[in-house]
């Protein structure tokens, strides 16, 4: 049975990741991308779906991880009666190797050691053959796939699977590795895995080495980033929401979907929270990713794309894994590829005018001629109903929160004219602004119980409306904003968290079984909300608390049960990191006493929270 979805912590090359759990055991690898079959998969299933566990022999009376400083090395160490051993793990960042690298070393006493490898590709479907390269190699290949396992300890294979009985004691070490590559291709040579490591190590660190947030959480906010930064497809500037598929947003239920993609949101939004850290390399990858995804219709724009731009991502059920503590089924692609989201067309605009700003771009490249297409469409294209950000399998309806995204493409798209003298009929898009604008406060506003709807003609909430001051629809002090977050708290809070929509809990909108946490993202807007409009005290308990759902090593999921006590959803998140990092920066600008919303926040390149 695999562990919790907290006990997991995450390793990564930003090209695939790892989730390595407190008992020594990988439960989730995806090689060579991060939306590439999986070799083990014990995390929805079982051990026999495949993983790699090192951990003592004897039973274990106390384990204690954390991450070496600003880095993505994690360090386990595992107590016995017999002493201690330390277990560091790491994915090497370097470009045409895919590389895990384990290293165990003895810190006190002597302990006895198992090292256990069972390669499942294709999500524990296949058996490999594995056979002897020498005295300290193994390699296991089905197919297109090749996995390469080294270690200096003795190894004997046996019940499909490697093993390797050692002890260790203070001062010594023992390395393994695992390589991937294609089945065509010789074996890689021998690697060093503590320099291997080490210099896993210097990169991470001379990565964030670029990190300008200088607000009062830092370690949350630069985990976040670096979790964040973990989630970049480096090949091709690609970011993906999370690196898991079908962990469930209610344990047993059938909320479980693949996020080994890249949404337009989430990616954008990604790349928002590096920008307001400083790290601008990450904008002009994620420019050119997007410009080579979107390139042709503006009106088949989609969701989402594969890390490499992929358009076709096919939706099927894998029937052979049970999943996560039993909830099934388990989902490879996801069909809401085909789905239309007005919503995103705001947040890409939102953002190539932000990192216009940060990377001090003259507006004279590819993504200005984008933007003028996507408003091409936009000008009629905003009146269509949609699926909205939740993305419900239901009918389309107008969504409020994704007409206020029309709105923010539109403004976004006036300032490049107004503030980069860019090409455009100003006039033309200032009156669709203007005409945006007064259809979602006549449409979309109930001023019965003076608050945003879900959508037009709904009596319901969403909770994606916390967005309305966010991204300058209206201040967060406006009547009509201060009642919709009063309504959110009457309608949305339980246990102290927010539920997306009231209906996420009988399925009335979206059509599937009730069921799902409070959704971690829409309890940051919250506090952001309550930042912005003068309540700073309330944003600082509840970002807090937020904070408090974190695991030991700073990851949290999608979503949190507050019955169970549990983080459910995939794993880690990037639309839990976001907020979290930018209502760090929301607060940390309240509590300096000058608050501001998101489009507020384009400062020249080098004065992120200055």
């Amino acid at each position: 049975m695999p562990s919790r979805i907290e006990d997991y912590a995450l390793i990564g090359d930003t090209h695939s990741a790892a989730l390595v759990s407190r008992d020594g055991s990988i439960d989730w690898l995806c090689l060579p991308r991060f939306d590439s079959p999986a070799c083990f998969a014990a995390l929805l299933g079982d051990e026999n779906s495949g993983r790699w566990r090192i951990a003592p022999v004897d039973p274990v009376l106390a384990v204690s991880r954390r991450y070496r400083g600003d880095t993505l090395v994690l360090e386990t160490d595992m107590t016995t009666t017999s002493g201690t051993v330390r277990i560091v793990d790491a994915m090497y960042p370097r470009s045409g190797e895919h590389l895990v690298l384990r290293l165990v070393e003895g810190i006190e006493g002597t302990v006895r050691m198992r090292s256990e490898t069972r390669i499942r590709f294709d999500y524990g479907s296949i058996v490999p053959w594995v056979r002897r390269f020498d005295d300290h190699t193994v390699v296991a290949v089905a197919g297109p796939d090749a996995v390469t396992l080294r270690t200096t300890a003795p190894m004997e294979g046996h019940d499909m699977a490697t093993y390797s009985q050692f002890t260790v004691s203070a001062g010594q070490s023992v390395p393994f590795s695992l390589t991937w590559c294609p089945s065509h291709r010789p074996t890689h040579a021998h690697i060093d895995v503590r320099r291997a490591i080490d210099l896993t190590e210097s990169w991470w660190a001379d990565w964030m080495a670029g990190c300008t947030y200088d607000g009062q959480w830092q370690d949350a906010v630069r985990r976040s980033l670096i979790t964040l930064k973990a989630l970049t497809y480096a090949p091709t500037g690609g970011i993906v929401a999370a690196v898991t598929t079908s962990l469930p947003e209610m344990i047993g239920g059938v909320r479980n979907w693949d996020y080994r993609y890249c949404w337009l949101r989430d990616a954008t939004i990604t790349l928002l929270a590096l920008l307001d850290a400083g790290f601008t390399s990450e904008a002009t990858a994620w420019r050119e990713w997007l410009l080579r995804a979107v390139a042709g219709d503006p009106s088949q724009v989609q969701i989402m794309y594969g890390v490499g731009g992929e358009r076709r991502l096919p939706e099927y059920e894998v029937p052979w894994l049970p999943g996560y503590e039993g909830s099934a089924p388990v989902r490879v692609g996801n069909g809401a590829v085909d789905q239309f989201q007005l919503d995103v067309y705001g947040e890409v605009l939102d953002a190539l005018h932000v990192a216009r700003v940060a990377t001090d771009v003259d507006g004279q490249d590819d993504s200005w001629a984008l933007q003028s297409k996507l408003m091409e469409f936009l000008e009629t294209g905003w009146r269509k109903p949609d699926e909205g950000i939740w993305e419900v399998r239901g009918p389309r309806r107008d969504f409020v929160h994704s007409k206020v995204m029309a709105w923010v493409a539109v403004d976004r798209a006036v300032k490049g004219i107004t503030e980069w003298g860019l090409p455009g009929p100003l006039d033309r898009w200032t009156a669709l602004r203007t005409e945006i604008h007064n259809e979602v406060c006549a449409r979309g506003f109930d001023p019965a119980r003076n608050t945003f709807t879900q959508f037009y003609g709904s009596t319901e909430l969403d909770a994606a409306l916390l967005n309305i001051p966010l991204v300058g629809f209206l201040p967060a002090t406006d009547p009509r904003a201060v009642g919709t977050v009063a309504a959110v708290e009457r309608e949305l809070v339980q246990d102290g968290f927010v539920l997306r929509y009231p209906t996420a809990q009988d399925g009335a909108v979206d059509g599937l079984p009730a069921g799902e946490g409070a959704f971690l993202a829409c309890t940051f807007w919250l506090a952001d909300n309550y930042a912005l409009s003068g309540r700073v005290r309330e944003a600082q308990e509840l970002f807090e608390r937020l904070l408090a759902l974190r695991n030991d090593v700073g990851l949290l999921a999608e979503e949190y049960d507050p019955a169970l006590g549990r983080l459910v959803g995939n794993f880690p998140q990037a639309f839990s990191h976001v907020p979290l990092v930018n209502t760090a920066r929301t607060l940390t600008d309240a509590l300096r006493g000058r608050p501001r919303s998101r489009t507020d926040r384009a400062y020249p390149p080098g004065h992120f929270f200055g």
